[in-house]
Parts: C-alpha cells; sequence; structure tokens
C-alpha cells in the first residue's frame, strides 16, 4: 500500500493544478514527469502527501500510543529527517520551527478543511474495525484538521482502505457503503471536474476512480485525468486500489523501478508496509 500510494502521490505531482492540455499530453504513464512550474520537486519524488502517512504508519508499527502528541511528534520528526517540498508554503514553515509534538500542539491552527488529514489516513484503515478505524483518524486529523469537513474527509479516507483490504464489497459500491457508514450521501455522488484544495472534493474523486477499478493503473490515469489537485487524489485512490483484490497489480515498471529509493524511499516504505499488515 505504502509504495503504491507514494507512486501515486510522485506521479500526480507533476500535474498538480498544471494546464488541462498539459495533462492530456503527459497522462501516459510512461514516467514520471516534471511539473511545468514547480521545478523543485525531481521526478518521482514523493510529497508531504506520502510522508506524513509514512510518518503515521511508522507510528503504528512502533507500538506506541496513538495521541494527538505522538501524531504531532511523528509529523515533525518525519519532516526534520528528510525535509522536502510539497507542503503548503505556510505549513512547512511552521514545521520547520518545531521541534516536538507538544511544541507543534501549542501552535498550530487546527482549523483547516483541506485535503491534509485525508492524504494520510491509510495506515488506519488496515485495522480490524470500522470503529478503530474511525477512532485513529479522528485523533490524526484534528490534530491539524478539526472542522467537520477535514475529519469527514479523513474518515472517508480511511474507510476506502477499510473496504477494500477486507473485501466488504464490490469495488464499484465503495461510495455507497461510506456514505451509509457516515450519514452522509455526498460520498455516494460521483466526482465531475478540476479538483480543488478542499479535502471533500479530493476524496469524492478518489472514490470515483476507485470506483471505475480495472486496475492500478486505470485509477491512477483517471486520478489525473480530474485536473487539480490530482497528486492528494492519487495518493487517497491508490492507497484503497492497492488493498482491493478485484484490481489488478499493474503499475508500470518504469514508475516503480523510477520511485524515489533514498533511506525513506521505496525499499524503507515497502518494509514499514510489510509490518502494518
Amino acid at each position: 500500500m505504502l509504495v503504491e500510494l507514494a507512486i501515486g502521490d510522485a506521479y500526480g505531482a507533476g500535474f498538480e493544478y498544471a494546464e488541462p492540455a498539459f495533462v492530456t499530453r503527459h497522462n501516459t504513464l510512461a514516467g514520471y514527469v516534471r511539473h511545468p512550474r514547480h521545478h523543485g520537486i525531481r521526478p518521482g519524488s514523493y510529497t508531504d502527501d506520502t510522508q506524513m502517512t509514512l510518518a503515521l504508519a511508522e507510528l503504528r508499527v512502533s507500538g506506541a500510543p496513538w495521541t494527538p502528541e505522538t501524531v504531532a511528534s511523528a509529523f515533525v520528526d518525519a519532516f526534520h529527517r528528510d525535509p522536502r517540498e510539497g507542503y503548503a508554503r505556510g505549513f512547512r514553515a511552521f514545521l520547520a520551527t518545531v521541534r516536538t509534538g507538544a511544541e507543534f500542539l501549542a501552535r498550530i491552527r487546527p482549523d483547516s478543511d483541506k485535503s491534509g488529514a485525508a492524504m494520510r489516513a491509510s495506515p488506519a484503515g488496515l485495522l480490524p474495525t470500522a470503529d478503530e478505524v474511525l477512532h485513529l483518524t479522528d485523533v490524526q486529523a484534528r490534530v491539524t484538521h478539526d472542522t467537520p469537513d477535514g475529519v469527514a474527509a479523513a474518515r472517508a479516507a480511511a474507510l476506502a482502505v477499510h473496504y477494500c483490504h477486507h473485501g466488504l464489497g464490490p469495488v464499484a459500491e465503495v461510495g455507497a457503503w461510506i456514505a451509509d457508514r457516515l450519514g452522509s450521501a455526498v460520498w455516494a455522488r460521483p466526482w465531475h471536474g478540476a479538483v480543488g484544495s478542499k479535502g471533500v472534493e479530493s476524496v469524492r474523486a478518489a472514490l470515483t476512480a476507485l470506483a471505475g477499478g480495472g486496475s492500478l493503473s486505470a485509477v491512477l490515469r483517471q486520478c489525473v485525468a480530474f485536473t487539480g489537485d490530482v497528486d492528494t487524489v492519487a495518493t487517497v485512490a491508490l492507497a484503497a486500489a492497492s488493498r482491493s483484490a478485484g484490481i489488478r497489480a499493474d503499475l508500470p515498471d518504469a514508475l516503480v523501478d523510477g520511485l524515489e529509493n533514498g533511506p525513506f524511499g521505496r525499499d524503507h516504505l515497502a518494509r514499514v508496509d510489510a509490518q502494518l499488515r
């Protein structure tokens, strides 16, 4: 799961908010694409979506208590050991100035309804019960996105992983199942058009691509074809799709081999992933 979502993140990073014509021309899965404007992110490098997901995955496998402070500490530690591009400018500057989870919590304004809590929600989705999934998701989401939509988007993203991982039904019905579980029909409504920065938009688009099924390649291409905040859409969708027995694992070798593989890259992601199951 972690490798696949990182591929989605890194591939999508080349297209984030790019012009539709650029997306149409280059969204071929032949390899990673350099973003037409954001030249600081090397093709094949993942962004904050994967780094924060990895922080939560490592916290889960560590056996440490899952509390607001340990979650915040995981974010701080992951950033400082491996500073990278992809974070919102203000949040990256904030992370650079805090050194502990306690300091993070004391200074953060957790009033965002954007996609940050949803993009990193997948490690909780592997838990045995939906109630456990929602508990861990709520804790991590409220550290930075303590708003109704910020938490709801994270819940839906984590439940998508849970649904696919445990084979709770046909992948085409994932949105309807989440809508029933969360008591909101919005998750069953297909997404159309460009994706904005709001968490609800990213997750609805991810669920739409996921429900299309078929293969990981098909899901990834659909995520990027939406245009807009597509790295987050692809991160959320591929996390869930990679856990579905009904979706063929066919990501091109160019994307698998081209994913960054430094100290916290592809091999490290695979090792942590193996410990999550």
